[in-house]
């Protein structure tokens, strides 16, 4: 059901669609028409309000359990409402201070910060808190060591700009000796340092064209070494926060539900496929249940905010938890996190 769709409904119907999902938001239960009659605010009879209910339910924006005479609104139903009828403010600048108190101010490395910050995100929501952690090429280089293992097995050590450091041993074809390898390590730093890898790779690949015949050895062995050294990305990663928090709602007490949910959360694989499409373009995403793409996310809200660094997108944080969540209150926190993550993460990779 669309925004578009959703405007097709008179104010009558609308408005006993938002007092009824507040009010299931609110308890979780089915909302009678009595209930609805004084929650509304509309002066109608309880007779005129199962009408009204009647054709929501036909239009597949609310449904009635079998176990009540209430209803309780669809996916479809949540999907207009948040779309077209909720309200959504953004945290006060006290609020985002408070969650700004919370992170790390000088964390070791990124990877602590989107640790604390999918811990806050778990913390604030009492759901599952996650956060894409960019792969290693999406930062800058901040310094290179060459160091001979054997005369054509190399040690790389990789220093980024987010202080993670990696270990890389390379094959070479031909030998290089110690000085060589230093020499290439002294150009790389100075020429390069700062520069993301792929960014350091079209330099290297430039000169050698602008060289020409006149190629001399530091380049050659430095685009030898930038070659071997420089593996395609790793695979995209996440930590997530707070899954057993899950277990405490009754729409995800099912066995059978929540081991597959927590299956996915193991395996790690769909989530972060789902959050790579998310950062694909800026802003805030909501799915809801079925239109996340996986089984395993059926009953399930998926919020989600695009954060990065100098205007560049590098990942997303969300939070996953039960379709019945308070969106008004949740989506301006993923909001505010994504941008305060953004902001950490800037003083991170421009501290020397």
């Amino acid at each position: 059901m669309s925004a578009t769709q959703g405007s097709q409904l008179d104010a009558r119907s609308r408005r006993l669609l938002r007092a009824l999902i507040g009010q299931y938001l609110a308890d979780g239960e089915p909302v009678g028409s009595r209930t609805l009659s004084k929650s509304s605010g509309l002066d109608v009879s309880p007779a005129t309000i199962r009408n009204i209910m009647a054709d929501l339910e036909e239009s597949g924006l609310v449904a009635s359990p079998h176990t009540s005479a209430g209803r309780i609104p669809t996916p479809r139903g949540l999907r207009l409402f948040i779309d077209s009828l909720l309200e959504v403010r953004p945290l006060d600048e006290r609020d985002i201070q408070r969650l700004r108190n919370q992170l790390p101010t000088a964390p070791a490395s990124a990877r602590d910060l989107f640790t604390s910050t999918s811990t806050l995100l778990s913390a604030m929501t009492h759901f599952v808190g996650l956060v894409t952690v960019p792969r290693h090429s999406d930062f800058s280089l901040r310094h290179i060591d060459f160091v001979p293992l054997d005369p054509t097995r190399v040690l790389v050590i990789l220093v980024f700009a987010d202080n993670q450091v990696q270990n890389r041993v390379v094959q070479l074809a031909e030998p290089l000796d110690l000085s060589a390898l230093e020499q290439a390590a002294n150009y790389i730093n100075s020429e390069f340092s700062g520069l993301r890898l792929d960014e350091i790779r079209a330099r290297l690949a430039a000169e050698m064209e602008a060289a020409g015949n006149e190629i001399n050895a530091l380049l050659n062995n430095a685009v030898k070494l930038a070659t071997a050294s420089f593996s395609p990305p790793s695979e995209p990663d996440m930590v997530l926060s707070g899954q057993t928090n899950l277990m405490g709602y009754q729409e995800l007490s099912d066995l059978d539900r929540l081991r597959e949910l927590f299956e996915a959360f193991q395996r790690k694989r769909d989530l972060v496929q789902l959050l790579e499409v998310c950062a694909k373009a800026p802003g805030v995403r909501l799915f809801i249940g079925e239109e996340a793409g996986y089984a395993a996310l059926e009953g399930c809200s998926v919020v989600t905010a695009t954060y990065g660094d100098g205007g560049r997108i590098l990942g997303t944080v969300g939070v996953i938890g039960p379709t019945r969540m308070a969106y008004d209150r949740v989506i301006p926190v993923v909001q505010a996190t994504a941008g305060l993550l953004g902001d950490a993460l800037n003083r991170v990779t421009t501290t020397q």
